[in-house]
């Protein structure tokens, strides 16, 4: 079966960061799309940052422009999402979700809607909360 776990997530305090950690299971993440969403109850999902397999990361959301990162690592079959100088505001359940590119050996960010809409694989998210 095809899983993508997040984990990293925790209670930090504003200013603060974490790194969350994206993992594929059952299938390799090296020429998928993968991006990083987040959700609050009630309001609608917000894309943050997206990878291909080839090209820099890109950004889906003006909201977190210079404070997040977001990366990869094939050999751990993982992909990482980078948060530094956190605010209240980013408290959410932060989501990786993943689509085979168009092509077997590539795969990139032109048709990742910051909505997620289209994204074929999602984990279940792990839950930040910035506190003080």
């Amino acid at each position: 079966q095809l899983q993508l776990v997040e984990s990293g997530g925790g209670l930090v305090q504003p200013g603060g960061s974490l790194r969350l950690s994206c993992v594929g299971s059952g299938f390799a993440l090296d020429y998928y799309t993968v991006a990083w969403f987040r959700q609050v109850p009630g309001k609608e999902r917000e894309g943050l940052l997206c990878i291909g397999s080839h090209g820099s990361g890109e950004e889906l959301a003006g909201s977190v422009k210079g404070r997040f990162t977001i990366s990869r690592d094939n050999a751990k079959n993982s992909i990482y999402l980078q948060m530094d100088n956190l605010k209240p505001e980013d408290t959410a359940t932060y989501i990786c979700a993943a689509s085979p590119g168009l092509f077997s050996d590539y795969a990139d960010c032109s048709r990742t809607k910051a909505s997620g809409e289209g994204m074929e694989l999602w984990g279940k998210g792990t839950l930040v909360t910035v506190s003080s």
